[in-house]
């Protein structure tokens, strides 16, 4: 998982972005560096994955306006809040807008690896899920309009009999169609059959 994942540091203090750099990078992690918000946010592209260590006071957008700025444009990565100027009404504020986690500096070593564990379980099962998705985009994909009119028909809990009297086909026909459907999207039984039917409902955005 770490080596498709990358920490992306925004710090505008060069002596930290630095010693973090070192320091993650000694631990095997692949790192990114950038000095504030915008150039983080100008840098980024759809497909970086991985998390982004921010600190709290930044020139220009703050750590916690970049996390905001993040989940406007869609993005999911997980944030960690690292600041000299903790207190709880922001660690609060950190919080409800999902940071993974807020380290006063001077940080212990510990809890920042911790922390970027965490994220980086939160961004493989994210990823995970986005992969499973996809695949059944796919395998949907193969279906003929009659087979996803009747896997429509089935998701709805209908037998055979009722969806070949909704369709005007036979009972027979419906049943050879449900064979085809369940082999295309390698369904083993009914129950996974409703699963692909109610991820076929799904708007795309969704997906």
């Amino acid at each position: 998982m770490r080596e498709n994942l990358t920490i992306y540091i925004v710090e505008d203090d060069p002596s930290v972005r630095d010693s973090l750099a070192l320091t993650l990078g000694l631990e095997g992690y692949r790192v990114g560096l950038y000095a504030d918000a915008e150039a983080f946010l100008a840098a980024r592209r759809e497909e970086w994955t991985g998390c982004v260590i921010a600190d709290l006071r930044l020139p220009g957008a703050s750590g916690i306006e970049l996390q905001a700025t993040l989940r406007a444009q869609g993005s999911a990565l997980p944030v960690i809040i690292i600041t000299g100027h903790g207190d709880v009404p922001t660690a609060r504020k950190a919080f409800q807008a999902q940071a993974v986690d807020f380290l006063e500096k001077p940080f212990d070593h510990a809890q920042l690896l911790a922390a970027i564990r965490t994220a980086f379980a939160l961004e493989d099962r994210r990823i995970k899920l986005a992969d499973a998705c996809s695949d059944k985009v796919r395998k949907l994909a193969l279906l003929t309009s009659r087979e996803r009119e009747v896997l429509d028909h089935a998701g709805k809990g209908l037998h055979a009999k009722e969806i070949a009297k909704a369709l005007g086909i036979s009972a027979r026909t419906v049943e050879v169609h449900k064979a085809r459907i369940m082999g295309k999207l390698g369904a083993r039984n009914v129950a996974e059959l409703v699963r692909f039917a109610l991820a076929a409902e799904e708007p795309p955005d969704a997906k």
